[in-house]
């Protein structure tokens, strides 16, 4: 069988889109899968016309090879002008196959893939935990614990206490700067509770030079302090939590709740 040149130019042209699918598969399967669809579609509008054309009388005195040739090359470019408008069997195929689709590549080292979302509690336990894990040796409170009180107290990193200059005070466990505090303090408004009424205060707050710092006052605050003695040795998260409000740590009201919640939340990040 004699091959046209029309032939021989959509031989390499389909070559050449079918390395082009080959590559855009393995990084956006969804968009191959459209690009597939849309070509099957141009290939069978394409043989339509083509059937078309072969069941009408071509012998004819106008009728010969060459003008065969340029049908041909017209009709595919009608296929393909049709297919870009869509006849809505792409769609159908999309919908059939979309269900198949393989997973996404995953991102080669060192490269955010743009579906990727990070979660900034993940990184918040990861980034603290080696802190947690020697204040609990300290004071035999487990990390999850310590870790889940730093995240309540933080509001996972977003909410920690800054001086007025907006540097970071490290102070992610909310301990006050009493009388006997000697160190740097930063003052900022806070929210306190007095018979479950919530209100607006400035107060003093420890500030350290780095978490190493903040974590190591924390165990010695637990460990000092006489009225904390109930807190330490519960192991379980609801009764360390009742233990540090009825110790009087803060003064909300369901700040037990709240803090049993956040240490759930550790517990499944760790």
């Amino acid at each position: 069988m004699a091959i046209s040149p029309n032939s021989i130019g959509s031989l390499a042209a389909d070559s050449q889109s079918l390395d082009k699918l080959r590559y855009q598969a393995r990084q956006s399967p969804d968009q191959a899968l459209k690009a597939v669809a849309q070509q099957f579609e141009t290939v069978f509008l394409n043989m339509m016309l083509k059937t078309m054309r072969e069941a009408t009388p071509q012998d004819g005195m106008m009728d010969s090879e060459q003008t065969k040739m340029f049908t041909g090359m017209l009709d595919q470019q009608l296929a393909q002008e049709m297919s870009k408008r869509g006849v809505g069997l792409a769609e159908v195929m999309m919908r059939q196959l979309s269900g198949g689709l393989p997973a996404a590549p995953a991102a080669a080292p060192g490269v955010v893939s743009s579906a990727y979302q990070p979660d900034p509690q993940q990184d918040f336990v990861e980034r603290l935990r080696p802190h947690a894990e020697q204040a609990s040796r300290s004071t035999g409170v487990p990390a999850n614990f310590i870790m889940g009180q730093a995240a309540l107290e933080s509001g996972w990193g977003k909410r920690e206490i800054k001086h007025a200059d907006g540097s970071n005070s490290y102070n992610l466990f909310g301990i006050k700067a009493g009388s006997s505090w000697n160190g740097k303090v930063a003052e900022v408004t806070t929210t306190e509770y007095q018979d479950g009424v919530a209100s607006k205060q400035v107060a003093r707050f420890r500030a350290y030079d780095n978490y190493t710092e903040a974590f190591q006052d924390y165990a010695k605050l637990l460990g000092g302090d006489s009225r904390y003695a109930g807190v330490l040795g519960q192991a379980d998260a609801k009764g360390f939590a009742q233990a540090l409000q009825q110790s009087g740590y803060a003064t909300d009201p369901r700040y037990a709740d709240k803090l049993v919640d956040v240490i759930g939340s550790v517990r499944a990040r760790a």
